[in-house]
């Protein structure tokens, strides 16, 4: 998979997707993400992006240019359009679900607005859908590309060691995911659930399963009750 960022500010984007997980699997070539600084492609001398909106209001609008040429660009280094995703508090809510099909794709565009937004011409010619990562309002996109870059990448083949490093996680099966405990075997006072010290290797599956579900009905009970109208969909 390949994925582009345009932003205003691709060193901030280049700082955490040099690190950690996401750092190797770029190092490895699992794969692709490239930042694009969006001043590149204005044709302002002074390298302006930003222009009063009409109609007043507070705060300066991204231009539509600038914007469509950068996306040009990539569409010239991919050989096609790529699918095109504004970051947006207007958008689609992102859940594991929609991760999980956009890390189908094979090519993604996160666009990254900033100041009070962008020219809604440029995004009705070149954005396929708008996602949010919650219901708040940020300074700008780079956040929440950032957050969808990650979320995708870990889905894509070869970013992990394999497959059940996530889908033993919180959400992609419905449930919130167990507690986990590590070395020493007691802290403060506390002792590891004997269950998981035994080595057997069925009852701490069961165990797990069952602090899944009892933490998911606690603390999600929207999650858990659409997770048990799945169970007895399938039962049925």
């Amino acid at each position: 998979m390949r994925i582009d960022i345009a932003t205003l500010f691709p060193e901030m984007c280049e700082t955490v997707l040099s690190e950690s997980i996401i750092g190797r699997a770029r190092k490895s070539g699992a794969i692709e993400v490239h930042c694009h600084n969006i001043r590149d492609y204005t044709p302002d001398k002074h390298r302006r992006v930003d222009d009063t909106p009409y109609g007043g209001g507070m705060g300066m609008l991204m231009q539509a240019e600038p914007v469509f040429r950068c996306f040009l660009a990539v569409c010239e280094m991919l050989g096609k359009p790529p699918y095109s995703i504004y970051l947006s508090p207007k958008g689609e809510v992102l859940t594991q679900k929609k991760t999980i099909a956009l890390s189908q794709k094979e090519n993604l565009f996160l666009l990254c607005g900033h100041y009070e937004g962008i020219d809604q011409r440029v995004l009705d010619e070149i954005i396929d859908e708008d996602i949010s990562i919650g219901d708040y309002v940020l300074t700008g996109g780079e956040l929440p590309a950032l957050v969808l870059t990650d979320a995708v990448a870990r889905m894509c083949s070869g970013v992990l060691p394999a497959a059940v490093c996530f889908e033993d996680e919180s959400h992609f099966g419905g449930l919130l995911e167990y507690p986990q405990y590590t070395r020493p075997e007691i802290w403060h006072g506390e002792s590891v659930p004997e269950v998981l010290l035994s080595g057997h290797h069925l009852k701490i599956s069961e165990w797990r399963e069952r602090e899944s579900i009892r933490i998911t009905q606690e603390r999600r009970p929207d999650m858990y009750q659409i997770w048990l109208a799945r169970q007895n969909v399938q039962e049925d």
